[in-house]
């Protein structure tokens, strides 16, 4: 006699023991995926990392079926974009095509997903209430691949100016990467194509590298990434491209106030800090200088994964669970915008702009919490190029300017 009781499915959540329930993500069920959780709550911890194979499966498609809109190639040069009647929100536009992949000695150490770009230890990994302590042996490894990943961002840094391409920073990267025997994490990570994320103006982050010339006047972000020893290593940085840039009262007030938000941020981090604390203060700051905190990404644990629990979202009212405690490995990155805190996602699946098109900033360190306190292992040194600037009277009277605008924007976004 057949049975008629429907089959019984694990839920795929996190470290979820249960069996699922008829509830499935819905963007898999668009790409034609089955994805069976056993309840709401259990789907909502597991998001960070599930939502991994979206981008997995959305390139994969794109690969089969590339866009079908893109501009005419220039007959001198022959770039393109390759979305030309995508909605872009600023003055930026992608330049392809993208130089090939560049390639990694098979001497160097490769994270599981070098070759499929599926981080599956990620997705392994046995729940967001489980942050990993790291011995002492451990977090000589993540001192160590910080300090090297250190080294890499300046050497990026010192190659920005003006009439550079992103691409030529991404090669600066690479290129630093192989010399320190380190892999640069973000290459093929659910299929980033490149080796470093340069994110300029009203990009917040994940900016591919390409054609594009850098000019005076623009900002741009660089955020690195080793993995040395089994471990990885993760900062970012905003710098001014030429004088121009320096000039500008509202660059200089995004960049500053991103840099001060990490700075307060930091200076909360010891054993018994809620993970929710951290954007308590950045937000506070930010509003203070007129600006808003991107909400879409947070800080995260870091270790021998690149991506894992904990999350430290940097905006007020959050709902972080977790407190820290010695050997704790994770990052603070806040993202900081002159206007909207909302984003927009370009065809490539990676470069996040702001809805507005106004300018963002972000710093990020790798921080291990200690017995009393925490020790900031990316950070800079006496010859790190970039660093704090003065801001100008002019960026003060912007500063009350567009606090009016801010509030007024809040106040339609509450209503």
């Amino acid at each position: 006699m057949a049975d008629d009781t429907a089959p019984k499915r694990r839920c795929i959540g996190l470290g979820c023991q249960h069996d699922a329930g008829s509830l499935q993500c819905p963007t898999c069920l668009k790409l034609g995926k089955e994805s069976y959780f056993c309840s709401q709550d259990c789907f909502k911890r597991s998001w960070a990392e599930h939502k991994a194979i979206h981008k997995a499966q959305s390139n994969l498609l794109r690969n089969i079926f590339p866009p079908r809109a893109v501009s005419e190639p220039d007959p001198a040069t022959g770039q393109y974009n390759p979305f030309s009647t995508f909605g872009f929100t600023g003055s930026l536009r992608p330049v392809y095509p993208l130089s090939p992949r560049r390639n990694v000695p098979a001497s160097i150490t490769h994270p599981d997903y070098a070759k499929d770009g599926i981080p599956r230890s990620e997705q392994k990994f046995i729940g967001r209430s489980n942050i990993t302590i790291l011995d002492k042996k451990q977090q000589e490894g993540m001192r160590k691949v910080c300090r090297l990943a250190r080294e890499v961002l300046d050497i990026a840094a010192r190659e920005v100016r003006p009439g550079v391409t992103t691409d030529y920073i991404d090669e600066v990267v690479h290129k630093a990467c192989l010399e320190r025997d380190s892999y640069p994490s973000p290459l093929n990570y659910v299929h980033f194509p490149k080796s470093v994320c340069t994110s300029p103006n009203e990009v917040i982050c994940h900016g591919i590298p390409d054609q594009r010339v850098l000019v005076d006047g623009d900002i741009v972000n660089l955020d690195v990434t080793l993995y040395h020893g089994g471990f990885h290593g993760d900062l970012n940085e905003t710098y001014y491209v030429g004088p121009r840039a320096l000039a500008d009262p509202s660059s200089v007030r995004v960049v500053e106030t991103a840099r001060e938000c990490l700075d307060q941020a930091i200076g909360l981090v010891k054993p018994g800090m809620l993970f929710r604390d951290p954007g308590t203060v950045i937000e506070k700051h930010a509003k203070s200088r007129s600006c808003s905190v991107i909400k879409t990404y947070c800080g995260h644990g870091i270790n021998q994964l690149f991506h894992c629990a904990p999350n430290v979202p940097h905006y007020a009212k959050n709902k972080a669970v977790g407190t820290a405690k010695p050997g704790m490995c994770f990052t603070i990155e806040p993202m900081i915008s002159l206007g909207t805190y909302r984003d927009k996602t370009w065809p490539d699946d990676w470069t996040s702009v702001t809805q507005d098109g106004s300018r963002t900033a972000q710093f990020e360190h790798t921080l291990l919490v200690t017995e009393d306190g925490v020790e900031v292992l990316t950070a800079r040194t006496a010859d790190s190029p970039g660093g704090p600037v003065w801001m100008p009277p002019e960026a003060a009277q912007d500063n009350h300017t567009n606090g009016i605008q801010q509030a007024v924007d809040i106040k339609k976004v509450t209503s």
